[in-house]
């Protein structure tokens, strides 16, 4: 098993805090007995996090910065022929609103169900379309849109984007003008619409924009997905940090009981990989005399 971990390092003050707390002995037994195959240094502002990167590569997908083609793979997953056009993922999103900057929201918190979505993606719907632009629905969060525009667009994954204001993660460059007209218009369409107020008054959140992101060519993929565990993710983006370490812990045990051949552990800049070659004697006597990996002073880097 390829095993890909996301968010298992974080940047805040408060949670390296957490990450200090943490006592992974599963994890450091498992990096013992196993060899760094690779390691993918990058930076917090990047477009593309490191787990995205990890799963791009392991998938055999290519792209620069922000122009991984996750709407085109993740479309054929659902059925959708994408052969020869530009996909991206439109997701339904509410952007929090203050006196100095919008932050977006993490969609999982909109709770939306398929009757609200699909009245949200029929009110947006047309207004794409006008600009020749194709609009499929597949799931309450899983949009997709295809248009020329987006064969070169890079665009903001929404896990760089959550809880943060949006204005560094919106696409830039002539080639995004069209799709920021499109969104602003659509706030227009969402802000206006009788739906949202009846969730407001059920407690819920509104829908009030849409996130552009993964766009790009369809590509072959001819290699199986890793598997990769999301579990540290909605603690991390809601820096719930003792959430965060109580997941960790548990992800450990895990480790203990079914460990992968492949383990990739990606933090907010950069993703390291290990795997189970062969080492020779002396590569595992040093192993030992160094004490092998401290898994939080590995983490730590990432």
């Amino acid at each position: 098993m390829h095993l890909i971990i996301p968010f298992a390092a974080p940047l805040s003050d408060a949670g390296r805090q957490a990450l200090q707390t943490l006592r992974l002995p599963h994890t450091e037994a498992l990096l013992r007995r196993m060899k760094l195959l690779s390691r993918d240094d990058g930076d917090a502002f990047s477009f593309s996090p490191p787990h995205e990167r990890a799963l791009a590569r392991a998938l055999g997908l290519a792209g620069a910065d922000g122009e991984l083609p996750w709407g085109a793979w993740l479309a054929a997953q659902d059925g959708v022929d994408t052969a020869d056009l530009a996909w991206g993922l439109l997701t339904p999103v509410h952007w929090d609103v203050g006196s100095d900057q919008v932050r977006l929201t993490d969609p999982a918190a909109l709770a939306l169900t398929e009757a609200d979505s699909h009245v949200f993606f029929e009110t947006v719907k047309p207004l794409f379309e006008s600009e020749g632009a194709a609009l499929l629905y597949r799931a309450p969060l899983r949009w997709y849109v295809a248009h020329e525009s987006l064969a070169d667009l890079p665009c903001a994954s929404l896990d760089r984007a959550v809880g943060r204001n949006v204005d560094a993660w919106l696409p830039k460059g002539p080639q995004a003008r069209l799709m920021r007209r499109l969104q602003n218009e659509a706030q227009m369409l969402l802000h206006a619409h009788a739906l949202n107020a009846e969730r407001e008054s059920r407690g819920q959140l509104p829908v009030n924009s849409v996130w552009l992101s993964g766009c790009g060519l369809s590509q072959a993929v001819g290699r199986p997905a890793p598997v990769v565990d999301e579990r540290l993710r909605a603690p991390a983006l809601a820096e719930d940090w003792a959430a965060w370490a109580e997941a960790w812990a548990a992800l450990d045990a895990e480790l203990g009981r079914r460990p992968p051949q492949t383990l990739e552990l990606c933090g907010e800049r950069s993703a390291v990989q290990y795997g189970t070659q062969a080492r020779s004697l002396w590569q595992r006597l040093q192993g030992t005399l160094r004490g092998g990996v401290h898994a939080v002073a590995l983490l730590e880097s990432l």
